[in-house]
């Protein structure tokens, strides 16, 4: 029998030093996808906009449709809802768990999502503050 130390729900890891703000947004995501509060992909992310549900919203950079991105920024524009951009489709639908994970623990299969809407942030924790304190200097 191994007598590793295995992880519990709940149990959080931390990463030495300060979080930057890609950090923070990955685990902003992963809790608000295990609490069931993301919208993923264009179609859902343009409803919970309209609804004016988001909290806020992940648009990539190299989406391929440009009338998508200008969508997405409209209705948060119009709805006051703010909006951080990421380089990579790819890494936001790694971020979001559009991907397998392989023994090893790294992503394959990593399916691109050009934009993403966090409707439940699901609890409080430091890097959710370190994402409302980038919307607050950035006003």
């Amino acid at each position: 029998r191994n007598s590793c130390d295995k992880m519990q729900e709940g149990d959080e890891v931390k990463a030495p030093g300060p979080i930057d703000l890609t950090t923070a947004l990955q685990a902003v995501l992963k809790t608000a996808m295990i609490h069931d509060g993301l919208a993923k992909g264009v179609r859902e992310c343009v409803k919970a906009l309209d609804k004016r549900h988001a909290h806020f919203c992940v648009l990539a950079e190299n989406c391929d449709e440009q009338q998508y991105s200008k969508l997405v920024e409209a209705l948060c524009a119009e709805h006051n809802i703010n909006i951080i951009k990421v380089a990579d489709k790819k890494k936001l639908g790694e971020w979001i768990g559009l991907c397998k994970i392989d023994k090893e623990g790294n992503p394959r299969k990593i399916v691109g999502c050009s934009c993403a809407v966090v409707k439940d942030f699901g609890k409080d924790s430091e890097e959710l503050d370190i994402v409302k304190a980038h919307f607050k200097v950035k006003q």
